[in-house]
């Protein structure tokens, strides 16, 4: 599950960093030496360098084919699907919603969207009326099932299956809490790949800050696994992490970038953040600074890739790329999965894999939408 401007749910272990980077553990602290220049002549890792490079390159090809399900059970009929929302001015969530709604066209279904506002009492309301409505099956829309632990006892009593979108760390079927299958990307894949662009487009050498929030443990765990991998590459230096709380990006990000352009003016080359939504933050105070769009820092968002991230990077505006979620086609296998279930047939397993938009892949779209889905589950679905 990716944040943005959302409270991002879920349990993971955090890892530990390797000992070459310093550091800043404390709400609103970063820690850091000297704003010497990062670039030196040549790579400072020439083997992950290679690695990263084969990594990136694959990631940021336009597949023309789809590479997921090619069978499963055929379309049940008159079914209703309930998909509750954590909020949806939230535009992942809002974006698998509405692949929802364009798959429940397809396969003759009725869908109902409930809007929890953001909020856990709010959240805990939209359940208990997605209930009342007795349907098929429920979407857990980007919020944690934990927060909803009665609404979800009471669904698994009336047999009500639930899908989640974003809703526990791991894609696949859960067992606590009990989802037929959670439709997300995998957050090791999402952190490695962003560190990795980074170590490509640094060329091995440079500095990096990264942007989390610490309070929230599914985000702290994705900025530890990116800065594991930053870690492989000598010539890469952690200048500062940047804990900020995405409900306090707005009014937090612009004061702390200002200070990381007055302490590293010249070595703070490359960013990377938890979502997108910090560098909408940031983009006022580089702005401030008399920084120009596409030079550096050069900024990656490790997850989400909604449209006005893909406005940033397709206008060359403070941020370069980003590791985009497939919102409709995730919308799409959620109403798939549902369909195995109500077939009696396991989830299938299937797994997006990561994808990295720039300028020069996403050729003015904005989002990532791969290819060939639609016309595949129409086949298997015999609509």
């Amino acid at each position: 599950m990716h944040a943005n401007r959302r409270t991002v749910l879920g349990s993971a272990a955090v890892l530990a960093v390797a000992a070459t980077l310093i550091v800043g553990c404390e709400r609103g602290t970063s820690t850091g030496a000297g704003s010497s220049s990062a670039r030196l002549e040549g790579p400072g890792c020439p083997a992950v360098l290679a690695r990263a490079k084969a990594a990136v390159q694959h990631a940021e090809k336009a597949h023309s084919a789809w590479h997921g399900p090619a069978g499963g059970p055929k379309a049940t009929s008159g079914m209703k699907i309930v998909y509750v929302a954590q909020t949806m001015t939230n535009p992942g969530v809002a974006g698998a919603a509405k692949g929802v709604e364009e798959a429940a066209k397809a396969l003759g279904w009725n869908v109902r969207v409930i809007d929890g506002q953001g909020t856990p009492a709010g959240i805990q309301a939209a359940f208990s009326q997605a209930i009342a409505l007795r349907p098929s099956g429920i979407v857990i829309g980007g919020f944690d099932p934990h927060l909803t632990s009665q609404q979800v006892a009471t669904a698994h009593a009336q047999h009500i299956p639930l899908i989640g979108w974003h809703a526990v760390a791991a894609p696949g079927p859960s067992r606590d809490p009990e989802l037929f299958s959670n439709i997300t990307t995998r957050v090791e894949d999402v952190a490695k790949i962003s560190a990795d662009w980074i170590i490509t487009h640094a060329n091995g050498n440079g500095g990096v800050v990264v942007f989390t929030d610490a309070s929230i443990p599914f985000a702290r765990n994705k900025s530890e696994l990116i800065k594991k991998e930053l870690a492989t590459c000598a010539g890469l230096k952690l200048l500062a992490e940047e804990n900020i709380p995405i409900s306090d990006t707005s009014s937090r990000t612009p004061q702390e970038v200002s200070s990381l352009l007055s302490r590293f003016p010249d070595s703070w080359t490359h960013s990377v953040a938890i979502n997108d939504v910090y560098f909408a933050d940031a983009a006022p105070a580089l702005r401030a600074a008399r920084r120009k769009g596409a030079d550096a820092p050069f900024n990656i968002g490790a997850g989400d890739g909604d449209p006005s991230a893909f406005q940033r990077i397709n206008s060359k505006q403070f941020q370069t790329a980003t590791v985009p979620e497939p919102f409709a086609q995730q919308g799409w296998q959620i109403l798939d999965e549902f369909n195995r279930a109500f077939s009696g047939k396991p989830a299938s397993g299937y797994v997006a894999p990561v994808h990295i938009s720039t300028a020069a892949n996403s050729k003015g779209a904005t989002a990532w939408d791969p290819p060939g889905y639609r016309t595949t589950y129409r086949k298997i679905w015999g609509r």
